[in-house]
């Protein structure tokens, strides 16, 4: 069997999170005997606390959440994923062997002003808790999204936002918005973009899919995690969110549909690729 190489990127910058558990437990799954690819070799990187960020020898990327302003760039783990982003996309328009990325959230952020595509501006306050999810026109045709409903949900948790899409640089990317944040007809700002095709191969969304509906409950039950979100937001917004969590249209589609689909999609276009051809 051919082996594939995941490397998974942690961005949370040695902050606590749930992120990382349920990106570790999807993959996890994909390689175990039983699993869809039990020849998935998966190495795990911390990119921001430990300055650990992997070549360009893996062929598929995940690149997690994590706190902080998206638009620094003056740290030297920041200049080496950039550098790594910038030959992947190199590889793919050179390359019959193309590798797969997908951005979370602040990685997302990130790759979005690193290609040029949008503006990234501070919200106006935290978005946090389980969110409707509109597709575009776009959205509604790629295969990422077609076995979700319109809206579908997601777990936002961000203070930074992606608005102003640059047309022309989308076209000449050949990139598409998938999806956009749920209507406000109250306010008058601009919805935020919440998923971006870069390319066939790269694809990134700015809420959190890899989300585990039951890691949640387990997560926000306990009292420090209950107190702060109630501390920081309310407890009407932690009741609301603790009842998404038990409903299964809200997240627990989006965990089993996005990512899996995601892999599932990277795997069966390099399985393709004849062995001979891929280790040259």
């Amino acid at each position: 069997m051919k082996k594939l190489r995941l490397a998974l990127m942690d961005m949370n910058n040695g902050v606590p999170n749930q992120g990382m558990k349920g990106l570790r437990d999807i993959v996890h799954r994909f390689k175990q005997p039983d699993g869809k690819f039990p020849g998935l070799i998966v190495d795990e990187f911390d990119v921001r606390k430990k300055h650990q960020v992997p070549g360009i020898d893996y062929d598929i990327y995940i690149s997690s959440g994590g706190p902080g302003d998206p638009r620094r760039n003056t740290k030297p783990w920041e200049k080496q994923w950039y550098e790594l982003i910038d030959q992947v996309w190199i590889n793919n328009q050179t390359s019959k062997k193309k590798k797969h990325v997908f951005f979370i959230c602040h990685s997302f952020q990130m790759a979005c002003r690193h290609f040029g595509l949008c503006k990234v501006t501070r919200r106006k306050s935290t978005s946090f808790g389980i969110y409707p999810i509109h597709k575009t026109a776009k959205g509604k045709q790629d295969w990422l999204l077609e076995k979700l409903g319109d809206p579908y949900y997601g777990i936002d948790s961000r203070d930074w936002q992606l608005v102003e899409p640059k047309k022309a640089r989308f076209k000449q990317l050949g990139a598409d918005i998938l999806s956009l944040e749920k209507i406000r007809t109250h306010v008058e700002y601009e919805r935020a973009i919440m998923a971006i095709r870069f390319s066939p191969e790269l694809v990134g969304t700015q809420f959190h899919p890899e989300a585990d509906p039951e890691g949640m409950k387990i997560h926000f039950r306990k009292k420090t995690n209950r107190e702060k979100v109630i501390k920081n937001f309310s407890v009407r917004k932690y009741h609301k969110m603790m009842e998404f969590l038990d409903s299964p249209e809200a997240i627990s589609r989006t965990h089993a549909t996005i990512i899996p689909g995601f892999l599932n999609h990277a795997i069966a276009s390099l399985s393709t690729i004849p062995v001979n051809e891929y280790a040259a």
